[in-house]
């Protein structure tokens, strides 16, 4: 992949935009790129949890706008629809949890990408900026969807339409980040979080991420009953018999996915 890495080390897929001299800003192949990356870690079995960042000083810029500029470029609800649309999705429905290590600044599409995400840790010196509005444009990729949930319905509206950027400090202070932590840590700090999802029941982490994202459209009651359906599926499984052996016999338990 020529404008993406993805490595897998002990359990653990690190999918890393690499465009760095344009700040990781998508293009039409890492769109392709990145959503084949995640369709390759869905099926991995040896894949437990995901970490997803940018290389160099930023996370993802957005949207490549020389791109735009060219002759055959798709319109604008085709590009969103084709390309943007299914990454959210993928992201969305990924079985494993996604690790957003947000290493510097998260721009419109890249903001969208980095609130997708299950967990956030932001470096320092990161920030996040919905700039839709500077080139006439609205916020897409699911920041409309996403961003009210996140961080309340007043704020988000502040954020999109005044375009204002959010620091990392407020970002973790509105609950849009978990920690903030320093920018010589991130790699650290967001692989040490995956590390510890990647040794918990894959089945139980699964049916945790489709009950939270239920959680956002559903009654009290239709929650209540999810609960309990997906209770039922991961009691069955062999490891909840093994945490329960591990309980009982003071020991650390090897979750096997079954």
């Amino acid at each position: 992949m020529a404008d993406l890495r993805l490595e897998v080390a002990e359990r653990v897929a690190t999918i890393t935009l690499d465009r760095p001299d344009a700040l990781n800003a998508l293009t039409v192949p890492l769109k392709h790129e990145l959503l084949a990356a995640f369709a390759a870690v869905a099926t991995d079995a040896a894949v437990r949890a995901v970490v997803l960042t940018g290389a160099g000083r930023a996370f993802c810029a957005g949207q490549d706008l020389r791109e735009r500029l060219e002759p055959d470029a798709a319109p604008l609800e085709v590009e969103i629809r084709e390309r943007y649309n299914p990454i959210i999705i993928a992201m969305r429905r990924l079985e494993k949890p996604i690790v957003g290590a947000i290493n510097g600044i998260a721009a419109g599409a890249g903001a969208s990408l980095a609130f997708a995400c299950d967990i956030r840790i932001a470096s320092d010196g990161a920030s996040f900026l919905l700039a839709f509005g500077r080139v006439g444009l609205i916020p897409d990729s699911g920041a409309t969807w996403l961003l009210p949930r996140l961080v309340g319905s007043a704020k988000a509206a502040e954020l999109a339409l005044a375009g204002e950027p959010l620091s990392a400090a407020d970002a973790e202070r509105l609950g849009l980040v978990a920690r903030v932590v320093p920018a010589d840590t991130l790699v650290d700090a967001a692989q040490e979080l995956a590390a510890r999802l990647a040794a918990m029941a894959p089945r139980a982490i699964a049916l945790t991420k489709r009950a939270l994202d239920a959680s956002w459209t559903a009654t009290m009651e239709e929650q209540l009953e999810l609960e309990a359906t997906l209770q039922g599926i991961a009691g069955a499984t062999a490891d909840h018999a093994e945490g329960i052996a591990a309980f009982l016999e003071k020991r650390s338990p090897r979750f096997t996915g079954e």
